[in-house]
């Protein structure tokens, strides 16, 4: 076995790559304050962020009948596409992480289960629209994560076997769904997660504290 960099990496987006969680914050406290709420605060809503619109609209309003809340999901939506953009960035050392990859000759790649017309807009807004290999949202497929059907597609997209590849996430559906697409993974400990969640448990190939960590080679999965 050797260490290398990977032939190609498939990232998460948002608790992964971008820390999208002000936006989040903003969009749920339009819908709170429409409603005579005051703001939620961004340590209450940051874990649930990589669990999506649900999870975050039940923090927002957990005196709320998930039945009711089930309808404001397209009010979400659409008012966090609203707010896309305005107040997230990437995580301190992305940057720095995608360089090196690149100077390695690693494509590299998106698999996210926001939906892809509110992951699309962002590239060019990160200046990833040139960079970013291929994109795949969670309404792009009849599946999403933890389904490995993004993850295969988007190797046979980017002509990489998924053997060759390896997927970074910071949620267990994200290793779960690189286990099943048999991609050797690396959980991203810097992203959102629960008080309750293990990320030991999801048994991924590789943990990593920061993304900068991530510009030896020597820290990613081991290749045959």
């Amino acid at each position: 076995m050797s260490r290398a960099f990977p032939k190609a990496v498939l990232f998460d987006l948002d608790g992964t790559l971008l820390d999208s969680a002000p936006d989040m914050l903003a969009t749920v406290n339009l819908m709170r304050a429409a409603r005579g709420r005051g703001p939620m605060l961004l340590e209450q809503l940051r874990p649930h962020v990589s669990k999506g619109a649900r999870a975050m609209t039940a923090a927002a309003f957990p005196d709320i009948e998930a039945s009711e809340r089930e309808g404001w999901i397209p009010e979400f939506l659409a008012t966090y596409e609203r707010e896309l953009g305005r107040h997230c960035a990437v995580f301190d050392g992305v940057d720095a992480m995608l360089s090196a990859l690149e100077a390695a000759g690693t494509v590299w790649g998106i698999v996210t289960n926001k939906p892809e017309y509110l992951a699309r807009p962002l590239m060019p807004m990160l200046g990833w629209q040139e960079r970013c290999a291929v994109l795949i949202g969670g309404d792009t497929l009849p599946k999403r994560k933890p389904d490995p059907l993004p993850l295969l597609v988007a190797a046979e997209r980017i002509g990489i076997a998924p053997a060759d590849c390896i997927y970074v996430g910071d949620d267990e559906r994200d290793i779960a769904a690189a286990r099943a697409a048999r991609m050797r993974s690396v959980v991203a400990l810097w992203g959102y997660r629960l008080s309750d969640d293990d990320p030991v448990a999801w048994q991924g190939d590789v943990m990593v504290e920061r993304p900068d960590s991530l510009c030896g080679a020597d820290v990613w999965p081991a290749q045959a």
